[in-house]
């Protein structure tokens, strides 16, 4: 039986997984980088200390750290830290246990959803980001 770490397509798997796992946050940084006067009254919204500053640090993670670990830069950190700042998130913004009727369900799995992806994220950063990546091309796998 063949291991898969011997197998041709790990890398592309590899590829395809930092893609996937961080798409979510690219779409949605964009749209709050593209919209961040909208973002910043989402974050007020949320009754966040310094929306700004909150919707800021949104952009940065979601966007820019998203497409940072799409290309394979700093993919161990990044995706570590994506998995806090994911944790962090799913406290903040899906406390279902505060909730009822369909906005506790709602919230309740969104915040599955995002302990989810902080699996997928702790995998990547396990595995690194693959000979597909400007880690490898640096020599920092």
């Amino acid at each position: 039986m063949t291991s898969f770490k011997n197998l041709a397509n790990r890398d592309v798997v590899l590829l395809v997984a930092r893609c996937l796992i961080v798409l979510l946050f690219v779409l949605f940084g964009w749209q709050k980088f593209s919209g961040f006067p909208s973002a910043v009254g989402y974050m007020a919204g949320q009754g966040l200390p310094l929306p700004a500053v909150a919707a800021g640090i949104a952009v940065a993670m979601e966007f820019f750290v998203g497409i940072t670990i799409a290309i394979g830069l700093a993919t161990r950190p990044l995706a570590l830290l994506l998995a806090v700042y994911t944790l962090a998130t799913a406290f903040i913004a899906h406390h279902y246990w505060t909730m009822s009727g369909s906005a506790h369900f709602e919230a309740e799995i969104n915040f599955y959803k995002n302990i989810s992806i902080i699996g997928g994220l702790l995998a990547i950063y396990a595995t690194g980001a693959g000979r597909y990546s400007v880690d490898k091309m640096l020599g920092r796998l």
